[in-house]
This record gives structure tokens, sequence and C-alpha cells, in this order.
């Protein structure tokens, strides 16, 4: 069975603000190198491969280009030799030359990213942007989805997995439609009828037991299709307790076969992303639980926060995406003094500027200088995860997540003991 990896809302930031930033970069030319290695493939044999791209780049007419191309082929062959060899999920490269402050403000950037998930193709190109398409991919949803499209005469069954979806099954009810035949008595029709139903919606049941039980990783089920059907068959017995609750949305359609089902993955961006929606909700209403009852089992603010998760105390950690917060660490070449602020990101250009001069609060010499800026995000997420907290980080489309941003900055925890007094 394929092992699947649980993707956390922090990987998915994570790499959606790394790919944001790569999209943002220009070089001139073909300066920029983006190099994908799938798992299993030799450094050695991606490092000879890039020697001879180095040899093919002395053909390079622009003396400029050629040796940004040059040198960021050697920049990458570097990096490379740091790994004994590619990860279990692969490694993806992006170099080049980037212009700082337009023509002739050049420097070399190296950005390594380690896929959340296998990446299966190999590439090497040169081009005036970084080729981050396929990394992007990551980003759309790749649970799997049970989709059950029914009608009193028939239902489908299908799976959506990412992109794919797959067509499982397509039954007949054998119920006959409403009008009764000639000669049979109104309600002994209907009594035929129900009986012809319940069995069918037992079928049913039985069929969408023994296809979505058997998906390890189902995330949820979407109930479709005309009229009133799928709301009788939800309301009774058919389905198997795991899957009933996993009914996440009951939508109409036009039409109960594939086209139904087409239908459904045509509104599935809409049901998915308002199924993080209520995950969200259901976090944040948790943690409310605990504020408003006073119960000690949680805490917010970027200093509590901090020392609570110093303390191992932290048992999931709560950060709004919309936190636009740098942590930098201040250091004296001169005695070796440092210091950690935290401020707005726009304010860390001035605030560099502002230690030019400015003496160390210890040995009074002019030598302060930022030497690390990290967002406030990932600063507390990697402490976070010495201490095996969940991190999840929330949007702010909900009045939750807008509440966590205003009312509490953005930073809060649920805690696993309570902190001392």
């Amino acid at each position: 069975m394929e092992s699947v990896r649980k993707r956390t809302s922090l990987q998915k930031y994570r790499l959606k603000k790394a790919l944001d930033i790569l999209a943002n970069k220009e070089g001139r030319g073909t300066e920029l190198i983006s190099l994908y290695i799938p798992p299993g493939r030799q450094i050695s044999e991606v490092i000879s491969m890039l020697r001879e791209e180095y040899g093919t780049a002395s053909n390079i007419k622009s003396t400029t280009t050629r040796k940004n191309v040059q040198d960021a082929i050697v920049k990458v062959m570097q990096r490379l030799k740091l790994f004994k060899q590619v990860p279990e999920t692969g490694l993806v490269i992006f170099c080049g030359a980037v212009p700082q402050n337009g023509p002739g403000s050049e420097k070399i950037e190296t950005y390594v990213i380690v896929p959340p998930e296998p990446i299966q193709i190999y590439l090497y190109r040169c081009d005036s942007r970084f080729h981050t398409e396929h990394l992007r991919e990551f980003l759309k949803e790749r649970e799997s989805y049970g989709i059950l499209v029914m009608e009193a005469s028939s239902a489908t069954f299908a799976v959506l997995k990412g992109r794919r979806l797959e067509i499982v099954r397509k039954i007949t009810s054998g119920v006959p439609g409403k009008h009764r035949a000639g000669g049979q008595s109104a309600r002994r029709f209907e009594r035929l009828r129900d009986m012809r139903l319940q069995e069918y919606f037992r079928r049913v049941g039985d069929y969408a037991n023994e296809i979505f039980l058997s998906i390890p990783d189902l995330k949820g089920i979407i109930l479709a299709g005309p009229g009133p059907t799928k709301y009788d068959f939800q309301k009774g017995d058919y389905l198997h307790y795991q899957l009933k609750d996993k009914i996440i949305d009951v939508i109409d359609t036009a039409y109960s076969d594939e086209q139904g089902v087409e239908e459904v993955v045509e509104k599935a961006p809409e049901i998915l992303q308002k199924i993080r929606y209520i995950e969200e909700k259901r976090l944040i209403q948790k943690f409310l639980y605990h504020i408003g009852h006073d119960t000690g089992m949680a805490t917010y603010g970027e200093e509590e926060v901090r020392k609570a998760l110093e303390m191992g105390a932290v048992d999931t950690l709560l950060l709004s995406e919309a936190i636009d917060i740098a942590r930098v660490t201040i250091k004296c070449s001169a005695c070796g003094y440092t210091e950690q602020r935290t401020m707005k990101t726009k304010e860390v250009p001035s605030f560099k500027s502002s230690l030019v001069g400015k003496p160390c609060p210890k040995c009074k010499a002019p030598a302060l200088s930022v030497v690390e800026e990290k967002e406030l995000i990932e600063d507390l997420a990697q402490l976070a995860e010495q201490s095996n907290t969940e991190v999840e980080i929330i949007s702010t489309e909900t009045e939750e997540g807008q509440m966590l941003l205003k009312s509490f900055g953005g930073i809060a925890a649920i805690l696993r003991f309570k902190l001392p007094e």
C-alpha cells in the first residue's frame, strides 16, 4: 500500500512562501538555473551532467552571461556535494544571478527545497525565471475523497485523489418509476416500490463500504445527485458508521451518472476549502473555550507562547498566516554581545540603518549589526518542532481567523499542561 505523508498546514505555508519568493526573481537571458532531481538518482551522475553543462556554457557569447551561468553551476555542484544521497522525496535547487538593484548589481542566490512528496521529473533548465510550476502542484489538494452520486434509478461511485478522478462503479436500482403499471392498486405499488428502494439503498451502502473503506487516506465523502433520494439515503443506516461520519457535503447536481460526478469535481475546490475552514474554526473554538472558561490550558501573545514552547508545554501552536513580523538577532562584532528583537518586517531596513555607529550596551564599541533575520512564524514554528508540537497556520478567511489575528495578535497556543504560576 502506498504510504501517505500527512501534509501539514505549516509545510504548505513554507512551500507557498518559498515559491512566492522565487516567482518574483528575474534574471537576464538564461542566467537562472532550475534543477529537479528525483529520488533514486545518483548525486555523482548529476554532478557529471553539470560539469558537461559548465563546458557547454563556455560557448555563450556574452561574457557576463557566460560568467554568471558558470558561477551558478559551480554553486549548484557545491550544494549537491553536501548531500550523500538524494532525499527520499527528491531534491530541487534554484540558483542564478539575480539583479539586486538594476543591471550590473547581480548576486548569485541559491535556494534548496526538499519536496513534501516524491517528484518524478528530472529537469535541468536555464532561463530568465525559476521554473517552480512542478512544485506548485504540491500546493493543490492531494488527499482522497469519495464521491457518491445517486438518484432513484442509478448510483455512481468515484474517487478523487488530487487532480486524478476515477469512476469506480455504476449500478442501476431496478426501482420502478413513480407511475404505476395498469391494474395495480396505488397502495400495493407504493409498498413494492419502497421495498425495492430499501433494497437498492442497502446495495448502494454495501458498494460504498467496499469501495471507500479500503482507501487508507480517505479524507471525506461528498454525497450528490438530483432530487431528494440522496437525503433519504443519508438518513438511513446504510453506510458504515466511519463513512457516515466522513460525509463532508451533500450537493445537488443535474445528473446522477459520470456527468454528475464531473459536476461535483467542478465544485470540489470550494468544498475542500470549506473543510479546511471548518478545521480552523474547530481549533480556534477549542482555544476560545479554554480562554473563556479560564481552564489554564491556553495562552496567547508572543512572549507567553514563546515561554510555553520553551517549557515543552504547547500541544497545538496557532499562528495567523497574516502575521508580518520579523525576529532579528543583533550581535556586537567586538565583544560578542547578542540581543533579539521583534518588529514589523517593513521596519527591519530602517532598524539596520539605525545600528550604524550605535554603541554596544556591553562594551560601548560602535560594532552592532543584524546577523540573522527570521520571520516570526518560522522562528516560533522551529521552536515548536523541537518539542513535537503541532503547528497550525490559520487563514483570515473565517470570523475565528480574524479574531485570532485582531484580538490575540495572531499567536496562540493550546497547552499540554498548565503553566506554573
